[in-house]
């Protein structure tokens, strides 16, 4: 029987799948306004005469399933759907959603996370749970689905969302761009970036291997822009060289006139702030871009299997790094290594808990986990076993049990048991 991901048991709906999902919304900066109807296709996994929606801080006005008005009523994490007749396991259904209000971010163990006004728009931090405060969703990682976003703004100001973008219409001053995802994509992935922004290529990209990147971004940051993804083709090259070929349809670069904290990934895009514009942000370009690969193609089902994604990334910042000329792997892995000795020594990489899923050991520790592997087997089968990694499992949900499994075919016992040490026990193995 299928249970609630324990980091997350109040988020999701196991009765059900969602196939796609297609938004409309519209948002107006200056009232923090969002209206949406959101038209959901799904598949019942069990018989069902009820379901859940995530759906935070926003009112629902309306329900329909399968073209009849449904009974809803709207709690402050869910929306329950009654539909007009009872589901049997295997039906497809169609949900639509209509609803409106001032969306804002919700409050969780890690921190605020959501829809977030800017100083003169706003932008979505999805992860983990923070979906839900812009659209109606069933919010579990491994539920992915088809996405179609139609966003209206108001003149002056442009959207960046996650997928390809399509044609854009302007009427009443307002315009409306598409964007289409049409790989699987989970919840938090998903992303719309609203301000006075201009949308181009940067230059350098869109001739194999490196795909076309879109920049989108205040005018006024232009040349600061240029400057500091002006290696974000060779990034891509050198990933395209260790990881395999780009897995996205898009890849979009959105930066926002506010300085963030930290910047945020989606489905084929990538969000930073004006204070990352500086060479020492290199590596969080690094960081984010290999996410493409590891977390928005090849996903986890659970988040206990978090270092998956994020050992994985913090490791193409290493590599990167020795790439482009900065510090090597080997000096980076001494300087990470006694970092991570000096702290607690009393998290398991594999199962770190909720409160700590984003601590920065699981991200050393899970890139020194990638080194030790790559000492073991040498650079030929460890670059060949990332590569068939994210081939093998493009665009699909994996658990560490897959990758131990990928990493005793590539090295047979001793591999596994180097994997197993790093993280399956609290203590710090001898560095790599």
């Amino acid at each position: 029987m299928s249970v609630a991901d324990p980091y997350a048991p109040q988020s999701g709906d196991l009765s059900y799948d969602v196939e796609s999902y297609d938004l409309a919304i519209g948002y107006r900066v200056r009232t923090n306004r969002l209206d949406g109807v959101a038209t959901i296709v799904a598949v019942a996994r069990e018989a069902v005469s009820s379901f859940t929606l995530d759906l935070v801080g926003l009112r629902t006005s309306r329900v329909r399933v399968d073209g009849a008005v449904a009974r809803f009523s709207a709690g402050p994490r869910t929306l329950r759907v009654t539909p007009p007749h009872a589901l049997a396991a295997g039906d497809r259904f169609e949900v639509e959603v209509t609803y409106a209000g001032a969306p804002a971010p919700r409050r969780s163990r890690w921190g605020t996370v959501g829809w977030e006004e800017l100083t003169d728009g706003a932008l979505v931090a999805g992860q983990p749970i923070g979906a839900p405060t812009w659209f109606p969703c069933n919010d579990r990682p491994d539920n992915r689905a088809r996405m179609r976003l139609e966003i209206t703004v108001d003149d002056g100001y442009a959207a960046a969302a996650t997928g390809v973008a399509g044609s854009s219409t302007r009427r009443g001053g307002r315009t409306t761009t598409t964007f289409v995802s049409d790989v699987p994509t989970a919840t938090y992935l998903a992303a719309v970036h609203v301000g006075r922004y201009r949308t181009r290529q940067l230059e350098g990209t869109g001739d194999a291997p490196v795909p076309a990147v879109t920049v989108t971004a205040p005018p006024a940051l232009t040349a600061a822009v240029d400057r500091a993804f002006a290696t974000v083709p060779d990034m891509l090259r050198a990933f395209d060289r260790f990881f395999g070929p780009y897995p996205q349809e898009a890849c979009t670069l959105v930066v926002t006139a506010d300085e963030l904290e930290i910047p945020l990934e989606a489905q084929g895009l990538a969000v930073f702030g004006m204070n990352h514009l500086v060479p020492a942000a290199q590596r969080l370009v690094a960081h984010e871009l290999a996410h493409q690969w590891f977390g928005n193609s090849v996903g986890i089902a659970r988040w206990s299997d978090i270092w998956l994604n994020e050992g994985f990334a913090c490791y193409a910042e290493w590599l990167w790094s020795e790439t482009s000329g900065g510090a090597s792997v080997e000096s980076c892995v001494a300087d990470y290594y006694a970092r991570l000795a000096a702290k607690p020594r009393d998290l398991l990489l594999v199962d770190p808990g909720p409160d700590d899923m984003f601590d920065d050991r699981v991200y050393k520790r899970g890139a020194l986990t990638l080194h030790a592997l790559r000492r073991t087997l040498g650079d030929e089968a460890f670059f060949d076993l990332l590569r068939s990694w994210t081939a093998d499992h493009r665009h699909a949900l994996v658990t560490t049990d897959d990758f131990r499994a990928a990493v005793e075919r590539a090295g047979g016992p001793d591999a596994a048991a180097v994997l197993s040490r790093w993280i399956d026990d609290v203590a710090l193995p001898v560095r790599p």
